[in-house]
C-alpha cells in the first residue's frame, strides 16, 4: 500500500492481545495520514497515535472516484464470537501489506462497559489488532463523552422544564422564554422561530401572539408517562437500570421513574453514525423525539430549545478518529451504536471519507455488528439508504465451532472449557450446522452483492471439516469461501482472502436490492424481515399495535426498520440454532429513534445497560508505573 506498512514477526503460541500490541511500536500518524494523501489541515493530532479527520477532506478529495466497498458480516455467533473485527482487521493488513492495495479499515468505537466489564475490549486479536489497543479502547477521542454530555443536558432539560411547566401560568412561562433586553423589546431566537414553524404560527414578533398561540408556543404539557429518553454513562451499571429522580426537596415532590442506559444505546450515537454532515446532524438531534404532550403530539430536542446545544457539543465527535494496525494500514474509528435497537455499524461519514482517500481500485473494509441477519440487514436497508453507497462484496464470516453448535452440538458458554465435540473431528456435524450458514448466503445475496466466506481456522479444527465448509458454502451460492489464520499469522494469514475479495467486487453485476420500500405499512416492513429469518408470521402484543397506530399518526411510517433481536438465533429464541423455520415472531413493543431515522420493534426483552458479572474484566487491568504501559487489557 506504501511506505508506512511493516513486517511483523509472528510467534507461537500467540501471546496475548495486548502483548502482542504493546510489542509494536506505532507509527506517528502523521505518516499514516500522510500515505493517505490526506494534507495536515485536514486533521487535528491527538497525541502521537491519533488525530480526527476533519469533514474537510470530502471537499479536497471530493473529485477523486470511490473506492470498493465491502461489508463483514457473520454467521449466528457463539457467546464466544467467531472474529468478525479480527477478519476485517486481517484482510485490510492482507491488502495493504502484502497485496500493495490502498485500504482503509472502517471500525466501530468501543464503550468501556465492555471493557471493564465482561467482554473485554474490541480492537480485532491475536495479530491482527488496531493499535494502540489501550488507546483505542479507553477513552480515544472522548466520542462517547461528548455523546454522554449531550444525552444527558437533554435529560435535564426534559424534567426541569416539567418542573417549570407545573408552577407558572402560559404567560409567566412566555416572558421567561422570551425576556425583554434593554429597551423593553421581545424578540425569537432561531430555535423558536423552529418551533413556530411546526406549530403552523407564521409570526416573528413575540407581541403579535394571541393568547392561545402564547400557550402553544410556550407550554410543551409533556405526559412524564410517554418519556422514552434515560440518562446514560459508559459504565455497566446493573443498580442504574431503574431509579427515581426528582426526591430533593426543591422539586417538590415531582418523583418520576426513569433509569439509565449505556452511552452507545443512546439515540445520539445512532445520530453520529447515520448522519451524513454537520447540517444533517444539526436537524437530526433537532428531531429526536423524547415523548409526547398530553395530547399525543411527539416533542423532540428542538421543541426544548436544545437542538443547537447539542450540535455544538457534539461538533468534534461528527470527525472519524485515525488510528493504525499492527501492520500499518490506516483505520477509521467512528460511532458505536448498538447493534439490537440500533444498527450496530460504524459511521456513513467514516466509510465516505475512506471511499474517497482510497479511491478507485482501493478498498474500505466496515463491519456490522453480530451475526448478517442483524447487522448485514441492517447495514444495507438502513445505512446504505441514508449513504447512498452500494457495497461490492459482503464477507461472512464462519468458525467450525459456530457450525459444530448450529448442528446440534452443546451449548457454549462463555467462561467454561469447549465440550470435547468442539475440539474433535465431526464432519457430520459441520454439514448439519451448514444450514445457518447457507441461510445466511442466500439472505445476503438477495441484496445483489457477491458473497465471500471466510472461515476462521483454529488448531483444532481438520481439514476434512474446513473442506466440507467450503463446499457447502459453494454450493449455497458464495463467490468464494477461503480458509483464514489473520489471528495467528496476521495479514499473511488473510492474503488469500483479500484475492477473492477483490475478484468480487470486480465481478458486480447488480443494483442494490432492499429487502422492503419505504413507503411499506410498519407492519408489512416487519413482516418482511421476519420472513429472511424463517418467520411464518409475526404476532403483535397490543402494546406494539398501539405504538404502531401512534407512529403511523404521527407520521413516521416512511422509516426504516431497526430488528431488535436475539443475536444468538434467527429466531425469538436463543437456543434455537440451525436455521429455524415455521416459527411465529413475538413483537414485544415498538420505539422510535426518530432523529436517528428508524422504528425499533423489540422482539423479546433487550437489556440496554449491562451488569458487572462476579469477576470483572477489570481485575486484570493496571499500569505498570515504571514504563506507564497500560496491562491487562484483554
Amino acid at each position: 500500500m506504501g511506505k508506512t506498512t511493516r513486517k511483523l514477526e509472528v510467534v507461537s503460541p500467540v501471546p496475548a492481545d495486548i502483548d502482542i500490541a504493546n510489542s509494536i511500536e506505532p507509527l506517528h500518524i502523521s505518516e499514516i495520514a500522510q500515505d493517505l494523501n490526506l494534507s495536515p489541515q485536514h486533521y487535528d493530532l491527538y497525541g502521537k497515535y491519533k488525530a480526527k479527520v476533519l469533514l474537510s477532506a470530502l471537499d479536497e478529495h471530493g473529485g477523486n472516484g470511490d473506492g470498493y466497498y465491502v461489508v463483514v458480516g457473520g454467521i449466528t455467533p457463539t457467546p464466544l464470537g467467531e472474529g468478525k473485527s479480527t477478519t476485517t482487521v486481517g484482510l485490510c493488513q492482507a491488502l495493504g501489506a502484502f497485496l500493495n492495495k490502498k485500504v482503509v479499515t472502517c471500525l466501530r468505537q468501543p464503550s468501556q462497559g465492555p471493557t471493564f466489564g465482561i467482554k473485554g475490549g474490541a480492537a480485532g486479536g491475536g495479530y491482527s489488532q488496531v493499535i494502540p489497543m489501550d488507546e483505542f479502547n479507553l477513552h480515544m477521542t472522548g466520542d462517547i463523552h461528548a455523546i454522554t454530555a449531550s444525552n444527558n443536558l437533554l435529560a435535564a432539560a426534559i424534567d426541569t422544564r416539567i418542573f417549570h411547566e407545573s408552577s407558572q401560568s402560559d404567560k409567566a412561562l412566555f416572558n421567561r422564554l422570551c425576556p425583554p433586553n434593554k429597551e423593553g423589546k421581545r424578540s425569537f431566537n432561531d430555535i423558536m422561530l423552529r418551533r413556530l414553524k411546526k406549530l403552523g404560527i407564521s409570526k416573528s414578533v413575540p407581541e403579535e401572539l394571541t393568547q392561545e398561540e402564547v400557550k402553544k408556543f410556550a407550554r410543551l404539557d409533556i405526559d412524564p408517562e410517554s418519556i422514552t429518553w434515560r440518562r446514560v454513562m459508559d459504565v455497566n451499571d446493573r443498580f442504574l437500570r431503574k431509579i427515581t429522580v426528582g426526591q430533593g426537596p426543591e422539586e417538590k415532590g415531582m418523583v418520576r421513574e426513569t433509569g439509565f442506559d449505556i452511552s452507545v444505546a443512546s439515540e445520539i450515537m445512532a445520530v453520529l453514525a447515520l448522519t451524513t454532515s454537520l447540517s444533517d446532524m444539526r436537524e437530526r438531534l433537532g428531531k429526536m423525539v423524547i415523548g409526547n404532550s398530553k395530547a399525543g403530539d411527539p416533542i423532540t430536542a428542538d421543541d426544548l430549545g436544545l437542538g443547537g446545544a447539542l450540535t455544538v457539543l457534539m461538533k468534534d465527535a461528527i470527525n472519524p478518529t485515525l488510528m493504525q494496525t499492527l501492520e500499518g494500514t490506516p483505520v477509521l474509528v467512528h460511532a458505536g451504536p448498538f447493534a439490537n435497537i440500533a444498527h450496530g455499524n460504524s459511521s456513513i461519514v467514516a466509510d465516505k471519507i475512506a471511499l474517497k482517500l482510497v479511491g478507485p481500485g482501493g478498498f474500505v473494509v466496515t463491519e456490522a455488528g453480530f451475526g448478517a441477519d442483524i447487522g448485514t440487514e441492517k447495514f444495507m436497508n438502513i445505512k446504505c439508504r441514508y449513504s447512498g453507497l452500494k457495497p461490492h462484496c459482503a464477507i461472512i464470516v464462519a468458525t467450525i465451532r459456530a457450525l459444530k453448535m448450529h448442528g446440534g452440538g452443546p451449548a457454549v458458554v462463555a467462561g467454561k472449557p469447549l465440550d470435547r465435540a468442539y475440539v474433535t473431528e465431526n464432519v457430520a456435524l459441520v454439514e448439519a450446522g451448514c444450514v445457518n450458514l447457507a441461510r445466511h448466503i442466500s439472505n445476503t445475496k438477495a441484496y445483489g452483492v457477491n458473497v465471500v466466506v471466510a472461515l476462521n481456522k483454529f488448531s483444532t479444527d481438520s481439514e476434512a471439516e474446513l473442506n466440507a465448509v467450503r463446499s457447502m458454502a459453494l454450493s449455497a451460492g458464495a463467490f468464494d469461501a477461503v480458509i483464514c489464520t489473520h489471528h495467528a499469522h496476521g495479514g499473511k494469514g488473510a492474503v488469500d482472502l483479500g484475492i477473492a475479495v477483490q475478484k468480487a467486487c470486480e465481478n458486480v453485476t447488480q443494483p442494490l436490492k432492499f429487502l422492503y420500500p419505504l413507503d411499506a405499512s410498519i407492519k408489512e416492513k416487519i413482516e418482511a424481515i421476519a420472513k429472511s429469518y424463517g418467520a411464518s408470521g409475526v404476532e403483535y402484543s397490543e402494546q406494539a399495535e398501539k405504538q404502531i397506530e401512534m407512529y403511523s399518526k404521527q407520521g413516521f411510517s416512511g422509516l426504516p426498520i431497526c430488528m431488535a433481536k436475539t443475536q444468538y438465533s434467527f429466531s425469538d429464541n436463543a437456543s434455537a440454532k440451525g436455521a429455524p423455520s415455521g416459527f411465529v415472531l413475538p413483537i414485544r413493543d415498538v420505539r422510535g429513534s426518530i432523529g436517528a431515522g428508524f422504528i425499533y420493534p423489540l422482539v423479546g426483552t433487550m437489556s440496554t445497560m449491562p451488569g458487572l458479572p462476579t469477576r470483572p474484566c477489570f481485575y486484570d487491568i493496571d499500569l505498570d508505573t515504571t514504563t506507564g504501559r497500560v496491562i491487562g487489557l484483554s
